[in-house]
């Protein structure tokens, strides 16, 4: 038997040990426990682990963070979570989203960044698992040239290889109900990442997962829905007028992601469309513009706005005035990220990026899916449980886009469309399908819903998680 650092004895049956033995190169270079952190007062109220998982015959070293249950961490979920860019840092999910910590929002004077405790962490219900994936991706990095390089259907081997791996030298996880979470682009590659679980899983490959769900935030999912949505969601939320929507309509024929360029008046429409959103932040309409950088949204597709959205180059913090706009306060990330003792506590390795960068994108990288929802198809239809939550302010990933993709699965209502609410106030809208899935929307949040609403989102994920209604 095998005492866990919980104290608690699991039992791994011979043959198991030694089917791990014949087929997995163990790929574990570190794994560290973190209690203490510069910037933080004291030790750390939670279990943080960080440490490395070698995937690819370890030319791949991906580096990730893993924060335990406050509750019950024996009994409670373990959430993979898989942070959207793609290349955004496990962290940024860590620090502007979910994790239990944040930083403090401040005026950078050089000093180092503090750090706070989050109130509405979704750690006080659920151990998390974080990962800087694909490669180059915080401080994730390649041993060799071959490896340096990934793309959607290339990394749902290593999301796969290193899931299995982190399990095998954490076995008093295995048992823990399952579950595979992310945002934003995950959206593309998260239901790929699952059905590869799942047909592991009927193939028996070892080690079985206890599969459950999984949930997705604000999440790309086709390209053409996706981009189809925007224009009426702009004209819904009052950003042009009846007349030069119904105009557009007619013209484009509600073609606004494919335009034929010998439709002359449709290209004009999609530049005057253009002129009317510069100067709209596209992650949450309402908030101030962040970007130095006009977005050509006809020239882009969902994946290259998210990529620009979540870049750090294309605009200028004030490092000594307050904050125009919330992306300024992202470079306080960097600032605490690439200090020398966070690297150190954190214990990364040398040979990890020399900088630190919450979304980096100058990697390699083919982005190959242009739609998963056959793949919630299949998963619905075997049964497992989805959350699809949409902040209600993203025109990225419009709530009406996924909405549309959603009812294209033709299950039949469970939980007809209804308010939920967070302390007798109305958090925002939702419905149950036949088919397991639940979809919510978080009233005022943007593209990453738990950042602009921590308190509705924590409470959403604590109901669902858990097995209750919104």
């Amino acid at each position: 038997m095998e005492l866990t650092k919980n104290g608690v004895y699991c039992v791994v049956p011979l043959l198991f040990v030694l089917w791990v033995l014949l087929n997995f190169d163990n790929g574990v270079l570190s794994q560290t426990r973190v209690t203490t952190l510069p910037g933080f007062n004291g030790t750390l109220p939670f279990y943080l682990e960080t440490g490395y998982i070698g995937v690819e015959g370890d030319e791949l070293q991906l580096f990730y963070y893993f924060v335990e249950s406050e509750n019950n961490p024996k009994e409670d979920p373990l959430i993979y979570w898989l942070t959207g860019g793609p290349h955004c840092s496990g962290m940024s999910a860590i620090l502007y989203e979910i994790g239990p910590f944040q930083i403090e929002e401040m005026t950078y004077t050089g000093k180092l960044p503090k750090l706070l405790l989050r109130q509405y962490s979704w750690t006080k219900t659920a151990n998390i698992l974080f990962v800087d994936m694909p490669v180059g991706t915080g401080y994730s990095y390649a041993t060799t040239a071959r490896a340096n390089y990934s793309g959607d259907l290339k990394a749902s081997d290593n999301v796969n290889e290193f899931l299995k791996k982190w399990l095998l030298n954490h076995t008093e996880y295995i048992s823990n109900p399952l579950y595979v979470g992310g945002d934003s682009y995950t959206g593309f590659t998260l239901p790929i990442y699952f059905d590869r679980m799942v047909n592991d899983n009927e193939d028996q490959v070892h080690p079985i997962l206890n599969l459950k769900g999984y949930l997705l935030g604000n999440p790309a999912t086709d390209s053409s829905i996706d981009g189809n949505t925007q224009v009426p969601l702009a004209h819904g939320m009052g950003l042009i007028s009846d007349e030069f929507f119904e105009s557009f309509e007619r013209i484009c024929k509600g073609d606004y992601h494919t335009i034929d360029p010998d439709n002359y008046m449709c290209m004009l429409h999609f530049a005057r469309f253009e002129e009317d959103l510069h100067g709209i932040q596209t992650t949450h309409i309402l908030e101030n513009y962040c970007n130095d950088y006009n977005l050509q949204l006809h020239e882009s597709s969902t994946k290259k706005r998210i990529m620009l959205e979540n870049t750090n180059k294309f605009y200028h913090a004030k490092e000594n005035g307050a904050f125009s706009c919330r992306k300024e306060g992202y470079k306080l990330s960097q600032y605490w990220m690439n200090d020398k003792s966070v690297r150190e506590a954190l214990h990364v390795f040398k040979e990890s990026p020399t900088k630190w960068i919450r979304c980096n994108f100058g990697f390699n990288y083919s982005y190959e899916m242009v739609s998963s929802v056959k793949y919630h198809a299949k998963l619905s239809a075997k049964g497992f449980r989805s959350l699809i939550y949409s902040g209600d302010h993203d025109m990225i990933v419009p709530f009406i886009g996924t909405q549309t993709w959603i009812r294209s699965l033709n299950y039949s209502i469970h939980d007809e469309w209804r308010k939920w609410t967070v302390d007798d106030q109305i958090a925002g809208f939702t419905r149950t399908y036949s088919n397991n899935m639940t979809f919510a929307t978080i009233k005022g949040a943007g593209h990453t819903a738990p950042e602009y609403k921590p308190k509705q989102c924590a409470a959403m994920f604590k109901r669902w998680i858990v097995g209750e209604l919104l």
